[in-house]
């Protein structure tokens, strides 16, 4: 194996995200039948908050609360209240990729994987169970835990530290998102990958150091052939 450790992104880069469906079934529970207008205004809320965490502008609490303020309001329930019940139906609805489970298989005992996520420590472990994805990960790092999010150096030097005794070269990390994951670890000196399922275009000055569209390239990488 050309690397010794991948660490990944989690949303939309090992497991699917889809908030809606979540929020959905969520509010199902207080008789409120949430639609995709309705997802579309709390999104118009949520979308900018996480731009200001990850620009450390708010605290994960302080996006937790804001997010939730209108929905708060209208269930009467408090927003960090309604913030963990959906992390609790995203554990369930979240599921992994396609060609994620066949990638893990594939670098399991070859090579060492993590995780570094911007998401609530509420899921991670519940989804990571559902999932039976667990044994697969020996690292996973939070930004609500550490207090930081990517691309900051903090939360890359936190995870790197618990790394064991190995070169910065030889550390990957895969994202789906080039202004955090790719930026945060070419800063840190990481070699990256963009996955980019969709081929969207990179009109940015981020540059990762490979690019793929499914996870069998990344078995590729690792192992030097791509």
């Amino acid at each position: 194996m050309y690397y010794q450790w991948i660490l990944f992104d989690a949303d939309e880069t090992l497991f699917e995200f889809n908030s809606y469906l979540g929020l959905k079934a969520m509010l199902k529970g207080y008789g409120i039948d949430f639609t995709t207008q309705d997802y579309q205004a709390f999104q118009a809320v949520n979308q900018p908050l996480w731009v200001a965490y990850q620009n450390k502008q708010i605290t994960a609490e302080d996006l937790q609360r804001t997010r939730f303020t209108h929905l708060s309001a209208q269930t009467g329930k408090d927003a960090l209240a309604l913030n963990q019940a959906l992390m609790a139906e995203m554990a369930l609805v979240s599921k992994p990729l396609t060609g994620v489970m066949e990638m893990l298989n594939a670098l399991q005992g070859k090579l060492k994987m993590g995780i570094i996520t911007n998401g609530f420590k509420a899921l991670q472990q519940k989804r990571l169970d559902n999932t039976h994805t667990a044994g697969f990960f020996e690292l996973v790092v939070i930004s609500e835990e550490v207090g930081v999010a990517k691309p900051d150096n903090a939360i890359f030097q936190y995870a790197f530290d618990r790394l064991g005794d190995v070169d910065k070269s030889k550390v990957l990390m895969v994202g789906d998102t080039l202004a955090s994951d790719i930026l945060g670890g070419n800063q840190f000196g990481f070699d990256t990958c963009w996955f980019n399922p969709h081929q969207k275009p990179n009109d940015t000055t981020i540059r990762p150091t490979y690019e793929i569209q499914t996870m069998a390239q990344l078995v590729e990488i690792a192992s030097g052939h791509f």
